[in-house]
């Protein structure tokens, strides 16, 4: 039982560690602009490498669940513009999303499903029968938090490949809109401004998700209209 918790304490530890640390100072768009030229002259450099590093950096703040997320995307619009900073935010929280999808069903399922019991049971079994477009209506739509979206299809039996590309498909559109806010941070930055994260919330973004949302949604919709009527 303890080996099983192993990965789900180790995801703990490193956000209790961070927290504890105060880390979260060194990461502040103050401090980019301090050292923005090193950066830029490093990735011009180094591009192969800063993207891996970059992707590896991201699937960790993913998948220790660090309260930092939400700045990662800009950065990589900033050092490597709106369309690859985009791919490689993708590719690093879908990785880490795995990290955490893997960590609570190799903890907690079983567990939950013997405490929730038949009720569980009647959940999954109307979960897994459109788990990728109720997947992608979450990914799209960013009403829950990302890693609460980690945990539950794990709980409900999700599979890990199917999880995977609702994961990737669905971060999509808000990655490229952060990754453009970021591709020009140089210059918010230089007038002494921050950036808007809140864009994501504005109609005009929020809109065409939630459309996107409602378009991931409609294979449920044709599921459920072919069913054949209940014979009482």
């Amino acid at each position: 039982m303890l080996r099983r918790l192993l990965p789900v304490a180790i995801l703990l530890g490193g956000l209790v560690a961070f927290l504890l640390l105060g880390l979260e100072r060194y990461f502040t768009y103050d401090l980019l602009y301090r050292h923005q030229a090193t950066l830029a002259k490093w990735v011009a450099k180094h591009g192969a490498i800063a993207a891996a590093v970059f992707v590896i950096a991201y699937a960790v703040v993913v998948a220790f669940s660090l309260p930092v997320a939400m700045l990662v995307t800009p950065v990589a619009g900033y050092l490597f513009g709106t369309w690859l900073g985009a791919g490689l935010s993708v590719i690093g929280a879908t990785l880490g999303a795995i990290a955490v999808f893997l960590a609570a069903r190799t903890a907690f399922r079983d567990l939950f499903r013997a405490r929730a019991g038949a009720a569980l049971s009647r959940l999954e079994t109307g979960f897994r029968r459109d788990d990728f477009s109720y997947l992608l209506f979450l990914r799209l739509v960013p009403i829950f938090p990302f890693w609460l979206i980690n945990i539950v299809p794990a709980l409900l039996g999700m599979r890990l490949g199917r999880f995977t590309l609702a994961t990737m498909i669905g971060i999509v559109p808000a990655a490229i809109v952060f990754a453009s806010v970021g591709a020009g941070l140089g210059m918010v930055i230089e007038r002494g401004e921050r950036p808007d994260l809140g864009i994501l919330f504005e109609w005009r973004i929020l809109l065409p998700l939630l459309g996107l949302g409602v378009l991931s949604l409609l294979p449920v919709v044709f599921s459920h209209l072919r069913k054949p009527p209940a014979v009482h």
